[in-house]
């Protein structure tokens, strides 16, 4: 088998060309930001076993010592800006933030991908004994 074909690999090869998939439709979001009626669009996210369910319980806050002070993790609402664009008087609904945000974060993302598959990549060269 060779050590490109290893699952960790696959999957970092996988999350790398999705990002460079993402980078080219928001670097195509920037670019039409002008354009009239021009609608943004993304990717949905990248998953690679639907079947393992999300986190099963919401994580609380413990009190370990009598002197703290209690919370609530309900306590802090923040609005959701998922998909309420503002639609400029040219119809176009790009936010150039939200893009540059968007773009920022992909970035990172492909840089970590990037790192954990040149390290992985390392350890396989120690474990053989190349390096």
């Amino acid at each position: 088998m060779p050590i490109s074909d290893m699952p960790i690999f696959s999957m970092l090869r996988a999350r790398m060309q999705w990002h460079e998939a993402r980078q080219r439709v928001l670097s195509e979001n920037v670019s039409n930001s002008d354009l009239p009626n021009f609608r943004p669009s993304d990717l949905t996210d990248l998953t690679f076993n639907p079947s393992i369910p999300p986190a099963l319980a919401p994580v609380s806050l413990a009190m370990t010592d009598s002197s703290h002070i209690a919370g609530s993790p309900s306590a802090v609402q923040f609005p959701d800006r998922r998909g309420g664009y503002d639609i400029r008087p040219a119809g176009n609904a790009v936010n150039l933030e939200d893009e540059m945000m968007k773009v920022a974060q992909n970035q990172m993302d492909y840089g970590a991908a990037t790192a954990l598959y040149t390290r992985s990549m390392g350890l396989i060269k120690i474990a053989l004994g190349t390096k």
